[in-house]
């Protein structure tokens, strides 16, 4: 499964304008921005995901083209998708990217696989 590869370079720009440390992962058929070594944000297609505060979900449905997570079939707490249309305009990027990080302080670490 191939993800939209301008929408990553996109992601990187805002990260780095913003200044903030990340790596990226191919994971899921799609590639991951994790900071703190957190997932943050995501591709999958072309539909960017983003992990934010599920709290502040109700106001993100808000966006447009943003809806529930259901990579799994099942909506994910926590995880919403954001189409294409939703996150056209650079401000609508950079909404999403700083909603995520706004709750990645908070944002338990994946458990780390022993080697």
């Amino acid at each position: 499964m191939a993800y939209d590869e301008f929408l990553a370079d996109r992601i990187r720009h805002k990260f780095q304008e913003l200044e903030i440390s990340f790596e990226d992962k191919k994971m899921m058929g799609g590639i991951c921005f994790l900071v703190n070594d957190k997932m943050c944000v995501g591709i999958v297609n072309n539909k960017m995901m983003a992990r934010i505060d599920p709290g502040k979900t109700e106001e993100a449905f808000l966006k447009p083209g943003c809806h529930e997570m259901d990579f799994t079939h099942r909506p994910m707490k926590g995880f919403i998708f954001v189409e294409p249309e939703g996150i056209d305009q650079d401000q609508d990027l950079e909404y999403f990217i700083r909603l995520a990080m706004a709750y990645n302080p908070l944002a338990k670490s994946s458990k780390k696989k022993a080697k």
